[in-house]
């Protein structure tokens, strides 16, 4: 046996908002600021998309929450765009405004927090204005580091899927988890009508009945077999076929609802997981009522964010300054309507627009306003999913 000890290689949530999971030049930069005595320097820093992916209309913008957690820890002021609205390329979603002494070292989390939360919503939420009235259910934890779960499933639910799976989920965002059965249930009871049984028999009421049809059978036959097991407690039936046995999954899920429906079988509805993504989606959606959606939505395409000082407080005012190929100057964002917006520096006089997005929500580290419920951020981006044309499907 070797001397080292078993570990988990995550941060603690002690060290994140202690600002010591950054990069090590922030670190550095932070005490030669110190030693040259500009630790009182006062700046606004602008966090703001940088191009979206290929193909891309819009992000979803999420991690609010996360970020103003963090940034709570330090006497800060944050202003920021609502958590789930709709945003376009080069877009600015919020300022900060501090000592940039007291900002340094927190760019990494911050940048990691929205970046991740905004991909994952993104994902999610370009998935569910495809199905737009199926349903959907994110079921990609075992696709990532479980330090990570409460997380994606909060993202994923902001974004707009219909259910999550973590166990966790009442505790953490105060949503009920969802999910039937694996394939090892059956194979444990070794046919699959004694799992269906046992499953019925064991699990409370309120959790839908729905059975798992392909583990060793043709999904024809179990399909017929669940029906006649469970009869009108059967809610539905679910595919998770492997590739190689796979075909054409459009017919295949249509000789199975045809069957069903000769015997009488047409309230059973149809899930389908496995692979799913913005393809699969457009392409069963007409025959499928639901699916269950893993790594297309853990992996995303990423959102790019960069996060820099816009304004310097100088001789009693804020003087506008950045880098080269950045937009100087704070901004404010009024909304028309959905993805119809009006960017204008920070004193400058709306002309189209009368909707203030850019709002105060942290006042020297204290919070200002009431956070919206999860479900109220969901709801926000269904009704803006609902306004926007279909998006291309593309992974």
């Amino acid at each position: 046996m070797g001397s080292k000890e078993l570990r988990l290689y995550i941060a603690s949530e002690k060290d994140i908002l202690e600002g010591k999971i950054t990069d090590i030049y922030f670190v550095r930069t932070k005490k030669i600021i110190k030693a040259k005595g500009l630790d009182n320097v006062l700046v606004r820093m602008e966090v703001h998309l940088g191009g979206l992916p290929k193909g891309y209309e819009w992000a979803v913008y999420a991690g609010l929450e996360e970020a103003l957690r963090l940034l709570s820890q330090r006497p800060l002021t944050v202003y920021s765009l609502p958590e789930g609205t709709l945003v376009k390329e080069y877009f600015p979603v919020m300022i900060i405004e501090g000592r940039y002494y007291d900002i340094c070292e927190l760019e990494t989390s911050i940048l990691g927090i929205l970046r991740h939360y905004t991909s994952v919503a993104t994902r999610a939420a370009r998935i569910k204005r495809l199905a737009m009235n199926k349903t959907i259910l994110y079921f990609g934890l075992r696709g990532a580091h479980p330090a990570i779960a409460p997380m994606l499933d909060r993202a994923a639910y902001i974004g707009g899927v219909d259910a999550v799976s973590g166990a966790f989920n009442e505790e953490t965002i105060g949503v009920k988890p969802s999910g039937t059965m694996p394939h090892a249930l059956i194979i444990v009871f070794g046919d699959p009508v004694k799992a269906w049984k046992a499953f019925d028999e064991v699990v409370e009421p309120g959790v839908p009945r729905i059975a798992l049809i392909d583990t060793f059978n043709d999904e024809r036959n179990e399909a017929l077999l669940a029906a006649r097991a469970l009869g009108r407690r059967l809610y539905g039936i679910r595919f998770d076929t492997p590739k190689s046995r796979r075909g054409d999954m459009k017919l295949l899920i249509e000789e199975v609802k045809w069957t069903l429906h000769l015997y009488g079988y047409d309230n059973i509805k149809i899930v389908v997981s496995g692979g799913i993504n913005e393809e699969t989606i457009v392409k069963l959606r007409d025959v499928a009522d639901a699916f269950g959606v893993g790594t297309s939505i853990t992996y995303p395409k990423p959102i790019d964010m960069s996060m820099d000082i816009v304004e310097v407080y100088k001789d009693n005012g804020w003087v506008p300054i950045t880098k080269r190929g950045k937009m100087p100057g704070a901004k404010r964002v009024l909304r028309c309507d959905v993805l119809n917006y009006e960017v204008i520096s920070w004193n400058e006089r709306p002309r189209k627009c009368d909707e203030e997005l850019m709002v105060k929500w942290l006042d020297k580290g204290v919070l200002v306003r009431k956070l919206p419920s999860i479900k109220e951020i969901r709801d926000y981006v269904l009704k803006q999913l609902s306004k926007v044309p279909e998006p291309t499907p593309i992974d």
